[in-house]
C-alpha cells in the first residue's frame, strides 16, 4: 500500500499464529516536505465488533467478566469487565455481533444500532472495532451465555445499574477502553435526552 505521504520499502513477517506481526520499512513525508526513513511493527488480527446492551426499564447494562492474559501480565488483574465483543472473521459486523451476544451473554437482540468505528491502538495494531448499542429485556434471554469453551472462554455475565457502572469506571473497577467509551456514550445520550425533554 502506498499513498502521497507513504512510500513502502520492505516488509517482513515476524510471527503468524493467532495474528500476524509484520515489520515494515518505509519512507514518510514530513510536513516540511522532506522524506524520513522509518521502521515500525504492526500487529494484524482482523477487525472486530462490540456492543453495549441496555435495559431501559431497569436502567441496567449487561457486561461480561473474563480472564485476559495481557491484563494479568501488565497490571496483575485476574479478570476484566467488558462489553461483549468478537472478531468479525469476514462476517458483517451486526450479524457477527448478534451471534457474539448470544454466545457470551445468552441474550438474542435483533435490533442493534451502529454507533461508530474506532481504532483502539493505532500505534501498533491495525484492528478497528465497530461499536453497537442495543436494548434488552428478560424476554430476549435464550441461553446461559458464558462464551465458547472451545475458544478457551469462561465468561461471567454481569447485570449492573448504569449509575453503578459509571462509579466503577471512576474507581478503576472497569478499565477496558471499549467498555468505558460505550458506557459514557450512553450516559451522555440519556442526559441529553433528559435535558431536551425537560
Amino acid at each position: 500500500m502506498s499513498s502521497s505521504v507513504y512510500r513502502p520499502i520492505s516488509e517482513r513477517v515476524l510471527a503468524d499464529d493467532w495474528g500476524r506481526l509484520t515489520k515494515y520499512e518505509y519512507e514518510l513525508q514530513l510536513r516540511d516536505g522532506s522524506w524520513q526513513r522509518q521502521t515500525r511493527e504492526a500487529y494484524d488480527r482482523g477487525n472486530g465488533a462490540t456492543c453495549l446492551l441496555y435495559n431501559p426499564a431497569s436502567d441496567n447494562v449487561l457486561l461480561t467478566r473474563q480472564f485476559r492474559l495481557p491484563v494479568l501480565l501488565n497490571g496483575g488483574l485476574e479478570s476484566l469487565i467488558e462489553t461483549p465483543a468478537g472478531l468479525l472473521e469476514g462476517a458483517d459486523p451486526a450479524t457477527r455481533m448478534r451471534a457474539e451476544l448470544i454466545e457470551e451473554t445468552g441474550y438474542e437482540v435483533s435490533e442493534l444500532t451502529h454507533l461508530f468505528d474506532i481504532y483502539m491502538s493505532p500505534g501498533s495494531v491495525t484492528e478497528y472495532l465497530a461499536f453497537f448499542y442495543g436494548e434488552y429485556a428478560e424476554k430476549h434471554k435464550v441461553g446461559a451465555g458464558g462464551g465458547s469453551t472451545d475458544e478457551g472462554e469462561d465468561i461471567d455475565v454481569l447485570e449492573i445499574a448504569l449509575p453503578e457502572a459509571m462509579r466503577m469506571i471512576g474507581r478503576g473497577d472497569i478499565r477496558d477502553a471499549k467498555t468505558i467509551i460505550l458506557i459514557q456514550h450512553l450516559a451522555i445520550r440519556l442526559l441529553q435526552e433528559k435535558i431536551t425533554a425537560g
